[in-house]
């Protein structure tokens, strides 16, 4: 098992363009789907308010869409990767029945401390370490600094930091107060973080 290259699922990236396009970089749980807890079936998700209005506000100012999402409930051996795949295409067709194009999903099953037989592994793509963002970013000739990561985690944060993202937006649901000086900014909501997507899409535009 490769440790240090995280799985995708999705549609294949196809031919690079000479032009580096940004991405929104989406945490999946507690981002996509409310957090209850290793969820991989479609009876146990819940999508977190403005999800789809995001995700069309994105595609509209032309960012590739991307979930990048640690999975270690594989590891664990909560589920299996053919159940997490199965899932993730029900997913992804949901988004795609709204109008929404997620092109990929890419995910690390791998845990430290609780992984089962090969998934126990010290590896690069688990988030905050940056391997999936810069897969990415090699997979789709993606400009990180234009692009934005959007998690609940500060794992996610400085997942996204490391990688070089420009903007980095953490999702707090209301539940933690706003902390000054941390790196990266702060939304109450996702209508919130659509401000920070519009804000960085306007400022790469006014740098143009």
């Amino acid at each position: 098992m490769n440790a240090c290259r995280p799985r995708i699922e999705g549609v294949s990236p196809g031919p690079l363009s000479s032009e580096r396009r940004p991405a929104i970089f989406l945490d999946r749980d507690g981002v996509i789907n409310m957090d209850h807890g290793y969820v991989s079936t479609p009876e146990a998700t819940t999508w977190v308010p403005g999800i789809f209005d995001l995700c069309r506000l994105g595609q509209e100012l032309g960012y590739v869409l991307l979930v990048v999402t640690n999975q270690a409930g594989i590891g664990r051996g909560l589920y299996t990767e053919a159940q997490f795949s199965s899932y993730t295409r029900w997913m992804l067709g949901e988004f795609a029945a709204r109008g929404i194009s997620l092109s990929a999903v890419y995910y690390c099953p791998h845990h430290a401390d609780a992984g089962v037989g090969d998934y126990k592994a010290i590896c690069c793509c688990r988030k905050p370490a940056p391997g999936m963002l810069l897969a990415a970013k090699e997979d789709y000739g993606l400009d990180l600094r234009r692009s934005v990561m959007i998690g609940d985690n500060v794992s996610d944060m400085q997942a996204g930091l490391a990688a070089g993202v420009g903007t980095c937006v953490r999702l707090l649901h209301g539940s933690c107060s706003l902390q000054a000086g941390l790196g990266f900014r702060q939304a109450m909501d996702l209508s919130e973080v659509a401000g920070h997507v519009r804000a960085a899409a306007a400022s790469v535009s006014n740098a143009s």
